[in-house]
């Protein structure tokens, strides 16, 4: 992958791609969407894989698949036919999605440039300036994603953000994982694990009704590991709506803002076991159901579930249900979560 092919300028800003490694993982991270472009990370036999989806150069980014490896905002997921009531006013977001809005609008936080702030071996800090208005949002906010290969074979995401006038966010990171190595077939023999007692429920639109409901006795119970092939395939409206996984768990954990264990995914042919930790309340687990003919990075093809994304974030549709776990920003508060991707093998 060269990294020319990555080098570009749009409206006066220069995209470029940047190279980190450390210990076992190395990735490679591009400003135009704060996108994580490749992670390669061993099997038991120490033999490297890009385990995430992504293109060959820059151009393909901007033309394809608008949402792998990208930092989704300002608000990711669904908000219900595009609306949301703050501080008593009514706000319309365009509605991209069927009928919702999804992650941020026609341009969002995925299809911006944002400002590298600082970059060293292990380490990159990106920001971006959401004006006041932005895809009908209020408030001037200023983001920053750090991503931060650790020496426990992790790679950290840290989120801040600040506002000027109250507003919602909801920041998530929307790599596409395949453990077999990105373009190797689908991802319906890896065994996923979600660790929560609730689920959100959607309607037809895939947004959700308000309910939070037990995963007992029911095909949403993933607190053990289960083989996706297993599940993804039942006749249960969940996942028909979708056609597969496209579905928001409440994360077990003992208090908000704990940095928990949320979801495990182990793939048994490489042994590569990916484990995601995180101080979100909710966990998106997506199947890749809408991935169709791309070609992808080293020539590879990409289809209906060759990927899954485990996206940490607050609740879709959080702005217009008050028991769910408040999106809503301040100026006198700072936006804080803390994601890890958290790689072994076994």
């Amino acid at each position: 992958m060269m990294n020319s092919a990555f080098s570009k300028i749009i409206d006066g800003k220069e995209i470029a791609l940047y190279q980190l490694q450390n210990g076992k993982i190395r990735m490679a991270v591009t400003n135009y969407g704060a996108k994580i472009v490749s992670l390669f990370v061993p099997d038991r036999a120490g033999k490297e894989e890009d385990v995430v989806l992504g293109f060959d150069n820059i151009d393909d980014y901007l033309n394809k698949e608008p949402f792998f490896g990208a930092v989704c905002g300002r608000f990711a997921n669904r908000i219900k036919k595009g609306y949301f009531n703050l501080e008593g006013k009514e706000y319309q977001l365009v509605v991209n999605n069927g009928a919702n809005h999804l992650h941020g609008g026609i341009k969002g936080f995925n299809d911006v440039i944002w400002h590298v702030e600082k970059v060293n071996e292990k380490q990159i800090m990106l920001s971006y300036f959401s004006a006041d208005g932005e895809e009908n949002y209020p408030g001037n906010l200023t983001a920053f994603v750090t991503y931060e290969l650790t020496d426990n074979d992790e790679l950290k995401i840290h989120y801040e953000a600040t506002t000027d006038k109250t507003t919602i966010i909801n920041l998530t990171q929307h790599s596409f994982f395949n453990l077999k190595g990105a373009g190797n077939g689908n991802i319906e023999d890896h065994e996923l694990m979600v660790n929560a007692d609730y689920y959100t429920p959607l309607d037809e639109t895939q947004a959700p009704t308000g309910e939070v409901c037990f995963v007992d006795n029911s095909l949403m119970d993933f607190r053990q590991p289960v083989t996706i092939s297993d599940r993804i395939n039942a006749d249960f409206k969940q996942f028909t709506y979708g056609r597969g996984i496209d579905n928001n768990w409440v994360v077990k954990k003992q208090q908000a803002h704990e940095l928990a264990l949320a979801a495990s995914l182990y793939e048994p042919r490489s042994g590569r076991l990916m484990e995601m930790f995180t101080t979100q309340p909710g966990v998106q687990v997506y199947s890749g159901n809408w991935v169709e003919n791309h070609t992808g990075k080293y020539g590879k093809k990409y289809d209906v579930r060759y990927a899954i994304c485990l996206e940490a974030q607050g609740f879709p549709c959080s702005p217009n249900y008050a028991h769910f776990p408040s999106p809503v920003l301040h100026p006198e508060e700072k936006y804080d979560e803390t994601t890890i991707y958290k790689f072994t093998v076994k």
